[in-house]
């Protein structure tokens, strides 16, 4: 596994589902993995894993991460938390199959803070909406660990997060 620091594993991808009221996380990889069609294959077959649906979470170096969740219909539904990190793969990559658009000369406010795009709403069914998840993932003091781990506490699933990501 990456080194971890205080903020956590520098890279994981995870799997995270909710059945009831407890959640599962299950480590994909203890590297962030640059091969999105196994992301998106881990999310498993639209509508097997119930409502609402297991999520893919990807934390690549600590600069970015990526969630990945089926939606109605079956289509796969994306955010990354940083549109503008297009020298990455899987950034490239998500940015590119899920028409994320990238406006690298307005991306940038004073503090060159990045710029999050994709569907803000991935999380709305667990009960974090795009108005509460936007102060997060637009926060210019966070790393990407850190993102996911306020999402993680703000949706209940912050100790089997730690746990399937510890050393």
């Amino acid at each position: 596994m990456t080194a971890a620091g205080p903020e956590g594993p520098g890279s994981f991808a995870v799997r995270v589902a909710r059945a009831g009221q407890r959640w599962k996380v299950d480590l994909l990889a203890a590297d962030a993995g640059d091969e999105l069609p196994v992301l998106e294959r881990a999310l498993g077959e639209p509508g097997a894993g119930g409502w609402p649906p297991p999520v893919v979470l990807v934390v690549d170096s600590r600069l970015y991460f990526v969630a990945l969740r089926h939606g109605p219909g079956g289509m796969v539904r994306a955010l990354i938390s940083d549109a503008t990190m297009l020298e990455w793969v899987l950034a490239a990559e998500v940015v590119e199959r899920y028409g994320i658009g990238v406006d690298t000369e307005g991306a940038f406010d004073d503090d060159e803070t990045g710029w999050p795009g994709g569907d803000l709403d991935i999380f709305a069914d667990d009960g974090l909406p795009a108005e509460e998840l936007r102060p997060i993932v637009t926060a210019d003091d966070l790393w990407a660990t850190e993102m996911v781990a306020r999402i993680a506490t703000r949706l209940g699933f912050a100790d089997e997060l730690a746990a399937a990501v510890a050393p």
